[in-house]
């Protein structure tokens, strides 16, 4: 991906800001000010601007929005009404998804977010000053620290914010994994006449239908979505108005239960106040929680896409017990192979997934003291996990699994040379002559049901109610024959 340009010199296209480190020239157009020009020129690492997640720029601008609200209610001096109304309006818009593009910082940086906090707070400012029809970078009017940065640090308002950020984007996630539970338990009731055999350890087991395999599929991925949706709860709970470490200074008494209460008025989310904010101002906690059920959900989606592989395996020397669609040629060299490319491209958005979760782990252990500045990776890699197991659950689903077809017949032939059939037996001539007759058919070549017939084992009546594959899917066992019955 291109590096954002560089910003342009001064000219007479530009205004003039300052700050600490003195004065800056900023493009005109730009709604962002100085501190963000300088988070340009520092961070040129990723190539990816906080834009490229909608969704943490909302979260900011509901971060702001309750902040100003209950700056309000806290000082009407502090937090004029006209002011709040035009702070309203700003921030109305990036939750709308509008400009975006005064957002090209990049997602990697150092000070723990301040960078982000003040792209959010400049462009607030700036657009709110419009909304109140004075020009951009009229500061005694509308500040970026004095009045959309009030009673907030970035260090309790950069963590709410990607907390609500995460909340928001997995609403995104969650329904393209129920669209792809959809599908695999569609493929389950239309599989659900088809006996196979079942195998453990890549070795013959006993036989299923292929639809209780492709259902499987459906509630192992649907069991991920409510670990999903049970993260969100802990995602809600929010440290604004500890400020820089939690005692809350500078912050006017009262403020932070006036601003989660507006937070959760204008996001409607359960969102509380933590019970220790210094402890909140420090803990990483919910994040490495969240990390861990993208990983589980990259987990079980990878696993399921290694056993499409595996059925799908051939044409004609592999299992090939389903077909996937074919979706491009699969060589340079071999005319006519066709690769299982689908599966393999989510496999490998899986692996990106589980690796990011490691990288949140060591951000989140690195933290020391009261406050974790390496929160702006975990912001990296928790939004990129999400959008990367979106788009691969979603092209699983339509690109693979709801084309996928069975193939009945191939299936059925395993069942009916599989030894794996003679654990039916079990219960009833004993597992010492159950395995006898195992070790003959592997010896012989010989199937199951051709040695019990050869030997007479069993009535013809006895062998379609014992072996019939079909019964075996079910979870009923046969009733154990008496000792005597047993015929030789």
């Amino acid at each position: 991906m291109a590096l954002p340009p560089r910003p342009r010199k001064a000219g007479a296209a530009s205004r003039t800001e300052h700050d600490l480190l003195g004065e800056r020239q900023v493009p005109a157009a730009a709604y962002y000010g100085v501190q963000t020009l300088r988070a340009i020129e520092n961070f040129r690492i990723s190539g990816v601007p906080i834009a490229h997640y909608p969704q943490l720029i909302a979260a900011f601008a509901y971060v702001k929005k309750a902040a100003a609200r209950a700056n309000h209610d806290s000082d009407p001096e502090a937090m004029p009404r006209d002011v709040l109304g035009a702070i309203d309006a700003a921030c109305d818009e990036l939750i709308a998804g509008k400009l975006l593009d005064q957002f090209p910082v990049d997602l990697f940086q150092g000070g723990a977010g301040t960078s982000t906090n003040m792209n959010a707070n400049e462009v607030i400012a700036n657009r709110a000053l419009e909304h109140l029809g004075k020009p951009r970078g009229s500061y005694d009017i509308v500040d970026p620290h004095d009045h959309v940065n009030l009673a907030q640090s970035t260090n309790d308002a950069y963590p709410t914010a990607l907390k609500l950020s995460v909340v928001l984007a997995a609403r995104t996630l969650i329904p393209q994994l129920e669209a792809l539970v959809a599908a695999f338990a569609a493929k389950g009731r239309e599989f659900s006449g088809i006996v196979k055999m079942g195998r453990t350890q890549l070795q013959d087991a006993v036989p299923m239908t292929l639809g209780q395999e492709f259902t499987a599929f459906a509630q192992t991925i649907a069991d991920e979505v409510k670990a999903m949706r049970a993260v969100g709860g802990a995602l809600c709970e929010v440290n604004m108005g500890g400020t820089a470490i939690g005692t809350g200074l500078n912050a006017p008494r009262g403020y932070a239960r006036r601003c989660a209460r507006h937070l959760a008025e204008v996001t409607g989310l359960p969102i509380r106040l933590a019970a220790d904010l210094v402890e909140a101002t420090q803990d990483t906690q919910a994040y490495v929680m969240a990390s861990s059920a993208l990983k589980s959900v990259a987990i079980k989606l990878s696993k399921v896409c290694n056993d499409l592989r595996l059925l799908a395996s051939g044409p004609r020397c592999g299992l090939q017990e389903i077909r996937l669609p074919a979706k491009q040629p699969g060589s340079s060299i071999m005319p006519g192979k066709v690769n299982p490319v689908i599966p393999e491209v989510v496999n490998q958005v899986c692996f990106k997934v589980i690796g990011n979760d490691l990288a949140v782990t060591l951000a989140a252990e690195a933290g020391q003291l009261q406050l974790n500045v390496m929160e702006p990776v975990i912001a990296q890699c928790l939004h990129e996990s999400i959008a990367l197991l979106r788009e691969a659950s979603r092209t699983l689903r339509v690109e693979c699994v709801e084309g996928i077809e069975a193939d009945a017949d191939r299936c059925r032939w395993f069942v009916e040379n599989s030894i794996g059939l003679v654990t039916a037996l079990n219960p009833l001539i004993g597992y010492d002559r159950a395995t006898e007759l195992a070790a003959e058919a592997l010896r012989s070549g010989k199937g199951i049901i051709e040695l019990v017939r050869e030997k007479g084992i069993m009535s013809e009546r006895e062998i379609a109610r014992a072996l019939d594959p079909k019964a075996m899917t079910a979870a009923s066992p046969p009733r154990r024959r008496a000792a005597g019955r047993t015929r030789r």
